[in-house]
């Protein structure tokens, strides 16, 4: 058969296969590396053909020799072949995403998880999952926010909710938000479902899903990931979700996407429909266009402010004679807590620590509340 004839074949082809599926050109090709799962092949062959029915892309396996039906096969020997391949395929173009069971991302890139929530069945996304956006955390939960956002407009979201998970961190980072919107990014909070309210989210609005963006550490992530997808086989294997989800990072621009050696066929079957969604939308130049808006709203300022500094001594300062404690102060992170008690005896106002219902808590006199607050927010503890 000559080249044109090849030509003439691809053109009728796809004349077919648009008359067959109502659908016009090529598909896109994603990826999927198959060795390593703890469920096996044929797990991931019982993912392909759930992914396969809806048409909307060819699966390209990754890995060993299989002969799965209307699936093109690439053979590699080993795992770290397979990933060097998938590259490789990446570069080139000839696949538009990969969803792999493990992945080492460079530093500055973390995993966007999906998830469905239990108590209404929406969706969650979790940023992030797996990777590292900053070894510093609070500078990657804010980074983690942007990602989050990306991956949220990419599934066409135009402007998600973004809550603050209640871990270590969760108020300096709210704050650190807080004064990027106040430069002129455009972020929408959510809003707890708790009686309090406010952007940082307690253990319920996990299950409600308060929020489009649930934004946390990656550790944290990783752990909720694995809780929210397999709690219905009582974490015998995942079978609920989306998987770990894209890297996404500043300049990164790959479409690489995690699933976990214990994910079932549902959950590779729905990430390969998430890995569609991204290449199709482009998430790549949607994170770049996201971190461009936020840096021209000071992300970089904002960043260096949240790099750890050196800790008042506690023997340089002396404690004010006590009083009775009756107001309390919240919304300064954990983290920092025992900091401001210091920065308050510093200026001469006896203050202690305390934990409450809700979270960290500072307590002093009625008659120094108002002066507290000012100090406190005047050295960026509120």
């Amino acid at each position: 058969m000559t080249i044109i004839d090849e030509k003439i074949k691809e053109v009728f082809d796809e004349i077919a296969t648009s008359l067959e599926t109502g659908k016009s050109g090529s598909n896109l090709k994603i990826g999927l590396t198959i060795n390593g799962s703890e469920l096996g092949l044929a797990n991931m062959e019982e993912a392909v053909k759930i992914a396969s029915k809806n048409q909307l892309f060819d699966v390209v396996t990754i890995g060993s020799e299989v002969q799965w039906e209307g699936v093109e096969s690439i053979v590699c020997e080993t795992e770290e072949a397979g990933y060097a391949k998938m590259e490789e395929l990446l570069t080139t173009g000839y696949i538009s995403a990969c969803v792999t069971l493990h992945y080492n991302f460079p530093i500055g890139v973390a995993t966007v998880g999906r998830v469905v929530t239990p108590a209404l069945g929406k969706e969650l996304l979790i940023a992030t999952t797996t990777g590292t956006t900053s070894q510093v955390r609070n500078e990657a939960m804010v980074y983690n926010t942007i990602n989050g956002i990306a991956v949220a407009k990419a599934l066409g979201n135009a402007n998600p909710t973004v809550g603050i998970l209640n871990v270590d961190g969760a108020r300096t980072v709210e704050r650190s938000l807080k004064e990027l919107v106040m430069n002129g990014y455009s972020l929408s909070f959510g809003e707890s479902q708790r009686q309090d309210g406010g952007a940082v989210m307690r253990g319920n609005d996990l299950l409600t899903g308060s929020c489009d963006v649930m934004v946390c550490d990656s550790l944290t992530g990783n752990l909720l990931m694995k809780l929210f997808s397999s709690y219905t086989t009582g974490g015998q294997f995942e079978s609920l979700g989306f998987g770990y989800g894209p890297g996404v990072g500043k300049d990164y621009c790959q479409n690489i996407l995690i699933v976990s050696r214990a994910s079932g066929a549902p959950v590779i079957a729905n990430a390969l429909s998430y890995a569609y969604d991204m290449a199709k939308a482009d998430l790549q130049s949607l994170s770049a266009a996201e971190y461009k808006l936020a840096e021209k709203a000071g992300l970089k300022a904002i960043c260096r402010n949240l790099q750890p500094v050196e800790k008042t001594s506690s023997t340089t300062i002396e404690q004010p004679p006590k009083e009775v404690v009756t107001e309390q102060i919240s919304g300064i992170d954990v983290m920092e807590l025992e900091d401001a008690v210091l920065k308050l005896w510093e200026c001469h106002i006896y203050a202690e620590s305390g934990m409450g219902c809700t979270g960290p808590i500072l307590l002093v006199s009625e008659i120094n509340m108002a002066t507290a607050e000012t100090i406190l927010k005047e050295n960026n503890y509120l």
